[in-house]
């Protein structure tokens, strides 16, 4: 029988729960790395036993940490053999900590600067790793996302960083700004087709694609529609939350903008709205089914300055025609004072012929349904505020 493991990234460690394929009873292990800020983690799809860990600190800064044996040992892929991981004082070394802006005459772009919070310009920052995505094909190579928004790949296990810096050289560059998160680079999508194309997207950038491997970008925002910006329909500055594709039909895109749910079915070039019938189109998370490409997932929150779900329920919303039709869920999740957010990163779909769901919340729970959705049951409840959750179907 198959087994699941699911990932989950909190505000003070990592998490790693795994069940059979029935995912009724779970083992809870954790935490890995106590204390620290795990933006993200995720398991490669060529080796299920490698796993890379974004652990980050605002005293330490930030470490890549790496496991070979699906998260019973780790350990620093930066840090040369032998050096230790820690100071004389015991504070952790951020030796993994190699990610540079390309600024190099032969491959880089210069560091010029972004636009801040109050219109002025601002220095690019590296501050932390918000997301990891290992390519499909082989374990060794992971792309990352930073902030200040960038995207760098390693080829060799997470040893080595090296920027991609097409992306932030793009002439719009100097127009970027953050949003309340910080100008994060959130989302990776690489597509299973054609090795060349990655989608991105920037809080608050927007959206980005690249046809030749991370060499050039084009903006990939009409049809957005974001109305606190001066130029509403500008070609950039839109607050894009998070972006879902299911693998078997790459091109066909669902975003969660900062208000409103979209579409694309030209791999982005032109995006429609497909919120329909939500009570409130403002959220972070959007998730496709495995094996129903026109089934997908989001968590209506209440407001952009109420960030907890709508009517104290918590409620996961899913539309089996590709959006504008919307059906809550509720069977088993609460549904009487609950104030919790779901993060842009937090939910999962694994790949069983039922397919399953999983999702963390800020207060600490991660829910799994074993049935596309229809029915809901905790795995544990009392972790620190999750910011991430990814799955793995194992063998």
């Amino acid at each position: 029988m198959s087994q699941i493991r699911v990932l989950v990234g909190t505000r003070k460690g990592a998490f790693i729960l795994t069940s059979d394929g029935k995912r009724e009873k779970w083992e809870v292990n954790g935490p890995h790395f106590a204390g620290w800020e795990i933006y993200h983690m995720k398991g490669s799809p060529a080796d299920s036993n490698r796993i890379y860990v974004s652990q980050t600190s605002g005293w330490f800064g930030q470490i890549i940490q790496r496991s070979d044996d699906g998260g019973k040992t780790w350990h620093q892929p930066g840090t040369p053999a032998g050096e230790p991981t820690t100071t004389p004082q015991g504070w952790p070394k951020g030796e993994s900590n190699k990610f540079v802006y390309d600024t190099s005459a032969e491959t880089g772009k210069p560091l010029t600067t972004h636009q801040w919070y109050d219109g002025t310009q601002h220095p690019w920052e590296f501050k932390r790793v918000w997301h990891l995505e290992p390519s499909l094909k082989d374990p060794d190579t992971v792309y990352a996302g930073i902030e200040d928004a960038a995207l760098f790949r390693t080829t060799d296990g997470a040893k080595n960083w090296k920027e991609l810096s097409g992306l932030r050289g793009h002439c719009t560059g100097p127009s970027w700004q953050p949003g309340a998160g910080g100008m994060c680079l959130h989302t990776i999508i690489l597509d299973p087709g054609n090795h060349q194309r990655i989608w991105i997207a920037i809080s608050a950038a927007g959206a980005f694609r690249t046809d030749d491997g991370g060499k050039a970008w084009k903006p990939i925002n009409k049809g957005l529609r974001s109305q606190y910006i001066p130029n509403p329909e500008a070609e950039i500055g839109h607050c894009v939350h998070h972006i879902a594709m299911n693998g078997r039909r790459p091109g066909v895109l669902f975003m969660r903008k900062h208000w409103d749910v979209m579409r694309s079915d030209d791999a982005g070039d032109n995006w429609h709205e497909v919120s329909g019938n939500l009570p409130t189109d403002f959220g972070f998370v959007i998730d496709v089914h495995a094996h129903e490409p026109e089934t997908i997932y989001v968590v209506p929150i209440k407001s952009d300055s109420e960030h907890f779900v709508n009517g104290s329920k918590l409620t996961v919303y899913r539309s089996r025609t590709g959006g504008n039709e919307w059906e809550p869920l509720t069977k088993g999740l609460p549904q009487k004072d609950c104030y919790v957010n779901v993060l842009r990163d937090a939910m999962a779909v694994d790949s069983l012929d039922k397919c399953g769901i999983y999702f963390g919340t800020t207060g600490g729970q991660v829910y799994c349904s074993a049935d596309a959705g229809d029915s809901w049951n905790p795995i544990v409840r009392d972790l620190p505020a999750v910011l991430s959750v990814e799955v793995q179907t194992l063998a």
